[in-house]
């Protein structure tokens, strides 16, 4: 984060907020600085959409005060022209290129003519979408009109960006130039909050991270400091077996590891680290199981994310 540049351009604090009997938000609090990248985490269902349209001035809550650049968004219009927004559904036209689309948005946040070319060269540079200029905006990938989104998003020069879920099925290639963009936005001052399950990008560009869980903030911080208090010197030893019929399953699961859905592979948590990973595999090839590799890294942020959302942690205990 630039340190010049540490004030907050968001304050929420205390927020309340109930639909019906349901109580969505209870006591949320935080700051986004200027310059700075805030990932606000959780599982559907834990308050994060209610947040956010408090924070945008689309919803008043119960009960607590937001502040945009100093300003109520719900009954300012000056503080709403602060905030560009980056919906998870794309607010864009099909039939325009993707340069009519953001001279439309341009005029539409009130830019006065002579500004409209060069916001859009500007949006355009930010997202590295300059290539795309005259094409269809029907015609685009995915991932093109996910960086399309966030260019209308920055044509006004907002001070805080909200993106929510900004990299939700795109590639690879458009997922690094999304994270590209952010970076330069942040450089040049822009706090950024930004909304999302993509753990590792969280984990890679969030100066700082929010956990909501059942409607309450319950763990907030730099994410190498939470990793770090969370888990110490463990590290996480990861088994990728050719073979894991469920007779050999239960040797599995007796050394310890547990199966990784999105993998496939076993992995356990260990302060052995490069030690224990050497006994494990050859326990398991003594127990007739093939090997294919067997990893150790530390920790991430999807580990503490799992370890805050699926227990009962202190923090959360505190927070209820």
């Amino acid at each position: 984060m630039n340190p010049g540049l540490s004030g907050p351009i968001l304050t929420a604090d205390a927020l309340r907020h109930a639909f019906g009997p349901r109580q969505v938000l209870c006591g949320v609090s935080l700051e986004v600085r200027l310059g700075e990248i805030y990932a606000l985490l959780g599982p559907n269902g834990s308050g994060k959409t209610t947040l956010v349209r408090a924070i945008c001035g689309r919803l008043k809550p119960d009960d607590g005060v937001v502040r945009l650049d100093g300003r109520d968004p719900s009954t300012d219009g000056a503080a709403r022209a602060a905030l560009g927004l980056a919906p998870q559904a794309l607010a864009l036209y099909p039939q325009l290129t993707v340069a009519e689309n953001l001279e439309t948005f341009a005029r539409l946040a009130g830019l006065r003519r002579r500004d409209v070319g060069p916001a859009v060269a500007h949006a355009m540079a930010v997202t590295q979408t300059e290539e795309r200029a005259k094409t269809l905006v029907r015609h685009l990938s995915g991932g093109y009109q996910r960086r399309v989104n966030i260019a209308a998003a920055i044509l006004a020069g907002p001070k805080l960006l909200v993106l929510d879920e900004p990299t939700v099925g795109v590639d690879l290639t458009a997922r690094d130039a999304i994270t590209e963009a952010l970076r330069r936005l942040r450089a040049d001052g822009v706090g950024i909050l930004l909304v999302t399950h993509d753990l590792e990008q969280a984990g890679d560009l969030a100066d700082r991270i929010g956990i909501l869980r059942g409607g309450r903030k319950v763990l907030e911080g730099a994410p190498a400091d939470l990793i770090a208090a969370a888990f110490g010197d463990q590290m996480e030893v990861e088994v990728d077996v050719g073979d894991a019929r469920p007779e050999l399953a239960a040797k599995l699961a007796a050394e310890g590891l547990t199966r990784q859905p999105a993998s496939g592979a076993w992995s356990r948590l260990t302060p052995g680290g490069y030690g224990l990973a050497g006994e494990v595999a050859e326990r398991l090839k003594a127990h007739g199981i093939e090997v294919r590799e067997v990893r150790v890294r530390r920790p991430s942020l999807a580990h503490l994310f799992a370890r805050v959302v699926e227990s009962e942690t202190p923090e959360a205990q505190a927070a209820a």
